[in-house]
């Protein structure tokens, strides 16, 4: 186990600690371009064609059956089910808690502006099914897109060898409301979805976690084709914690983390010098009762545990690093909790597991990554809206409105918004004088 220890750096040094890891994505890029050129052009054939080169099985029918989706359900427990139904309960309950109420507002005596929220007709979801089936991100997305009101919700996921799509996925998607969900994975997936194919829908934006080839897809398709819901990089967290934190909590955080690619990182923050030490004995511990122990010491590799002088300081460097995930565990957590501007989601306490996060307290565990953290939110019910203005002018209104519009409208040198204004205000003068 390799995870470096830094002992209260100089703030000039920060910013090299808070480097992600770094790959050079000039030939991914490439491979996505060509991929999606293909599907633009030949649809469902290039589609299919892929799916056999990289998923290693055809498919003739794409699109998941009505017989699948019940034969998926009778292949789970009724443990698992019941734990889906549960977190998409709780799920459902968050999001539906921030609908938006429209906005009615008199600016100016006879000028009414309004807003209201009108759903994204058709959004794209995908879903990855390599090394970790992640039927929690099917939640995670299709629940807030149908309380949306979104029209149309389509699914595209990778199937297995034998051309069958992983059974708790198919559950999951039925149970929130997916209308249609195909076998495809990769860069064809995104293809598919944003340019459409005799068998695939075109969708207004794509959401969704995916592996390097997934995200310069998006990142290529949404140049022009497609809305996405954020830049996205590998999987992080970031642990604050004291003198008060449990290190066998803190390392199951670390290594959950850990365990999500070999690209993904942890960081511990600390005051203590003693916790920082039985943190790591902690890790080396749990790391050996672990299936994934060789992908996670991987992602070890670039974590740390970085010891700081106090909790501003703390405060700082998370703020700073702007954490897809962020978990404090200090006694002091809420007062601290008050300093975070820069966290994708932020866990709080000692028993708030950044796993409840990924499962089942309600929140979104789609989150911006690399620091996208400072300008980007997670997914929630607004990522599945538009906002739409409306005004409305009586005559009264543009007569004490108008000669404003005039003033501004000259000085930017645009005679014809200036003019749009005077022909209504020489009518309005009829109409008043009439009235």
């Amino acid at each position: 186990m390799n995870i470096k220890t830094y002992k209260y750096p100089d703030r000039r040094d920060w910013e090299a600690l808070q480097k992600r890891p770094e790959k050079d994505f000039s030939e991914v890029f490439d491979v996505a371009r060509t991929v999606l050129d293909d599907v633009r052009a030949n649809g469902d054939a290039a589609v299919r064609k892929y799916g056999e080169r990289f998923d290693k099985v055809a498919i003739d029918n794409l699109q998941v059956s009505e017989e699948e989706l019940q034969e998926a359900e009778s292949l789970l427990s009724d443990d698992l089910k019941q734990a889906i139904r549960i977190a998409h309960g709780n799920i459902e309950k968050f999001h539906a808690a921030q609908q938006f109420a429209e906005i009615k507002v008199e600016t100016a005596p006879g000028v009414t502006c309004r807003q209201k929220a009108v759903p994204i007709e058709k959004v794209g979801l995908y879903v990855p099914g390599g090394t970790a089936p992640l039927f929690s991100t099917v939640l995670m997305l299709a629940v807030p897109a149908r309380i949306a009101g979104c029209r149309e919700i389509a699914l595209c996921t990778p199937p297995d060898r034998d051309g069958k799509v992983n059974p708790a996925i198919l559950f999951t998607a039925g149970l929130s409301g997916v209308g249609k969900i195909f076998k495809i994975g990769g860069i064809q997936a995104i293809a598919a979805m944003a340019y459409g194919t005799e068998s695939v829908p075109k969708v207004y934006k794509i959401f969704g976690p995916g592996n390097q080839y997934v995200t310069a897809a998006k990142q290529l398709v949404s140049l022009k084709e497609v809305a996405i819901d954020m830049p996205a990089g590998p999987s992080e967290a970031m642990i604050i914690a004291d003198e008060t934190a449990r290190p066998d909590f803190i390392a199951a955080d670390f290594l959950s983390q850990a365990e999500h690619g070999a690209d993904s990182q942890s960081v511990l923050l600390t005051t203590s010098e003693t916790l920082a030490e039985a943190v790591k004995k902690e890790i080396e511990s749990q790391l050996r009762e672990l299936t994934r122990r060789e992908l996670t010491e991987k992602s070890l590799s670039h974590s740390s545990i970085i010891i700081l002088k106090n909790y501003d300081e703390m405060a700082d460097f998370s703020n700073q690093y702007a954490p897809e995930h962020l978990l404090i565990q200090t006694a002091n957590y809420a007062e601290l909790s008050r300093k975070i501007l820069n966290a994708g989601s932020i866990f709080l306490g000692h028993y708030t597991t950044e796993s409840a996060g990924d499962y089942a307290s309600g929140t979104n565990h789609t989150l911006p990554t690399k620091g996208y953290a400072k300008m980007y939110s997670g997914v929630n019910l607004d990522s599945f809206v538009r906002k739409i203005t409306f005004q409305e002018i009586t005559d009264e209104g543009l007569a004490l409105l108008g000669p404003t519009i005039e003033v501004m409208a000259a000085n930017e040198q645009l005679d014809a918004h200036r003019n749009a204004v005077i022909v209504r205000l020489k009518e309005n003068k009829v109409c008043l004088t009439n009235k």
